[in-house]
């Protein structure tokens, strides 16, 4: 099973890189870009079937590692 975790700044905490993107595409000519937030996605390869104990499993993974909770929330996909 393969999961994918979505990771992204909270919302009111400052993302630097999501506003140089911002005025790069302003500066590129793209119109009506009012913002943007950059993240990051992890693919995990897992032996476990289960998609329950695969979603608890990854979920730890975030917790523990993947994802500081305190500025970022998480978003995980099986396949």
């Amino acid at each position: 099973m393969r999961a994918r975790v979505h990771i992204t700044l909270k919302t009111g905490v400052l993302d630097p890189q999501g506003k140089a993107i911002c005025h790069a595409l302003e500066a590129l000519n793209f119109e009506g870009v009012t913002d943007a937030r950059q993240g990051k996605v992890i693919e995990i390869d897992l032996v476990e079937e289960d998609p329950t104990k695969a979603r608890a499993q990854v979920d730890e993974m975030c917790r523990k590692l993947l994802a500081n909770t305190v500025i970022e929330n998480y978003v995980i996909e099986l396949d």
